[in-house]
This record gives structure tokens, sequence and C-alpha cells, in this order.
């Protein structure tokens, strides 16, 4: 189900030893590509760059991530020095646009293989005027940058995404805000939904998926973000993801309804287990079970507390060593309703 747009390179991409359901030849405005496949359903989707109208011009890219989910997208590269050139392919990274080779080979490996942010950009300086990016070839020849910063800067960009629906992941960014913000910069954001609002803290903020990349870049400067993704959140601007599953029979069984691949997809992946009632030896069982691997598991939280030691573990074992682990769960206002 996948779909390619060709011009300057049509001859090598029929080459390419991947199944086309479409195929389109010719130079297109971002404007004609978007009315002729914003209702047409594909896996992926392979451009010639060329194939675009005055693709040397970045806001004729922009207009594409603006309008298309560009996760699903793989751009094959020209050999031309402004869009080789570091400005061009930062500008690309900045957009979400992560799969982009010059390599015709490499196009079947991102297409089982897509890159993530922490691919392309891993120590992304996100200020633009302060950093200089050189390219680095992978190993499957797909293009990447690897940034030169010139101030030490390691933004991590945390989400967090409901696996199970309604897994608790609103909730548990802001805990997590909470124990974080005692050592770290930290800023929490809630991306198309709006529950935040009902947690009483004006310094939790609100986005829509189009903005995102923004907001990120206008607030470089902390250490952390946390992206609550909700259910349906794209993962691509997140340097790291935490997937939450809460594994209860019910949830479960309407997740493996839904997608009987979902474990498989979820390997290599961390995974949490939310609002769990699970004890170590359940945790291994679970682990047999659904053939995957638990990165940490977490019991229902009392989220009128200030502090909770398990949340300290987790976040020491995501590399965030300021923290002290916090031996009492002390709390301040019973509800905190009246604020």
């Amino acid at each position: 189900m996948n779909v390619k747009i060709v011009n300057k390179y049509a001859t090598l991409l029929a080459n390419l030893d991947v199944d086309f359901i479409k195929s389109v030849d010719g130079e297109f405005t971002p404007e004609e590509i978007i009315l002729q496949f914003s209702t047409f359903f594909f896996h992926k989707m392979i451009i010639d760059i060329t194939a675009i109208k005055d693709y040397q011009d970045i806001t004729k890219i922009q207009e594409l991530s603006v309008n298309m989910d560009m996760s699903k997208v793989i751009l094959l590269l020209d050999d031309s020095e402004i869009v080789n050139s570091p400005r061009y392919l930062s500008q690309l990274v900045s957009m979400g646009i992560y799969n982009f080779t010059r390599n015709i080979d490499a196009i079947k490996f991102l297409i089982d293989n897509p890159n993530t942010y922490k691919d392309v950009a891993q120590y992304h300086q996100l200020n633009m005027n302060m950093m200089v990016e050189e390219e680095s070839p992978t190993s499957s020849g797909a293009h990447k940058t690897m940034p030169v910063q010139n101030e030490a800067h390691d933004l991590r960009i945390i989400g967090i995404k409901n696996v199970t629906e309604h897994a608790g992941s609103t909730t548990l960014t802001y805990l997590l805000k909470k124990q974080l913000e005692k050592k770290y910069q930290v800023v929490a954001v809630e991306v198309d939904d709006n529950d935040f609002v009902f947690l009483n803290d004006k310094t939790l903020k609100h986005t829509n998926h189009m903005e995102l990349q923004s907001f990120i870049t206008m607030n470089y400067n902390v250490d952390v973000i946390l992206v609550d993704l909700n259910d349906n959140g794209s993962v691509n601007l997140c340097s790291e993801v935490l997937y939450l599953i809460e594994p209860g029979l019910i949830k479960l069984n309407k997740l493996i309804r839904k997608d009987r691949q979902a474990f498989e997809k979820l390997k290599g992946k961390k995974i949490i287990l939310n609002r769990s009632v699970l004890n170590s030896s359940d945790v291994a069982d679970f682990e047999y079970e659904s053939r995957s691997k638990i990165y940490y598991n977490v019991p229902y939280l009392d989220d009128k507390l200030d502090s909770h030691k398990v949340l300290d573990e987790l976040l020491i074992k995501l590399g965030f060593s300021r923290l002290d682990i916090d031996n009492g769960d002390k709390g301040g206002k019973l509800f905190s309703i009246f604020k």
C-alpha cells in the first residue's frame, strides 16, 4: 500500500523492489499533492524531491509538512547544493521530516525502519542561530544530520502515550513534572486535548499537533519537555516515549481485539504498566504471556500528594540522576480544588 511521486529519478525508483499501488510522474505544487492524496489511504509515500515544484524553496516543503503526516513520507533528495546544505536539512528536521536520503537503496530500509527524532537529531540544538550541522551517513545509507553544538544543552523531549485506552497519560505527565521540577527545568504540555485544565496548575501548557514543533522551539532552553500524547498523538517530535498500558483484563482484551500485533509493535520500546495492581511475580507472568519487556511498573498513585518515591525511582532509571529517593509521600491540601 505504498505510493510514489516521481520526476527526475523516475527510472531509478522504477527499479526499486517495493510494491506500489499508485504512481504519479511529473512536477507538482504542494497544493496539488495534498489535494490528490488527502483522502487516499497509503502506508508510505516516496517523493522524488524534484517532483515538488520549486522544492529548493523550503517553504514549499513546509506546506506539505503542515498538511500531511510526514511520518509516512520518505523524501529522495537530489544532489543540489541547496538541498544538501546544513540549513536546509536542519529545517527538514525542524518540520518533523525525519525520513530522507540520497540513496535509492536506503528507501526500502526506511519503509520498514522509519527514523525518529532521536535518529536524525539526537542532540538537536533548537536555537538554529547557535548551531552548525554536518552530515553523517548511517549504515543503511539513510541521510542523517548530526549537530555540532556551540553550547552544550541536551534537551530531552519525553512523550507519554496511552497504548490501552485512557491509560493515565495526563495524570502521569503531571506527576512526573512535579517530581522533576525539584531538580530540573521542566515544561509539561498536552497535545490536542485539554484535560490539564482540571488539574488547577497554571504552569501546565496546551497546544495542538500542528503547533507542537513551535512550542518545543520556544522552550528549547529547559532541561525537559514532557508531552502528554494521550491516545492518538504522534511520537515524531519526541526524543523518547513512554508507552502506557493499564493491565486490566477488559482494557487488554480491547487492545488485542483492536490490534493483535500491538505487543509486537512495542518491542524495544519503554513499556510502562500504569495504574497497575500487579506484583513482581505478576509482571513476570505478564511479560511471558505478552512476549514483551516491561520497563517499569507504576501502581495507582494519589495525585493529591506532592511526592512519590516510585516515580523518583522511575525517573532515576530514565537517567535523571539529580533526583534523590524520597522516603515519604507528603501532601499539601487534601484536594486543592479551590485554588
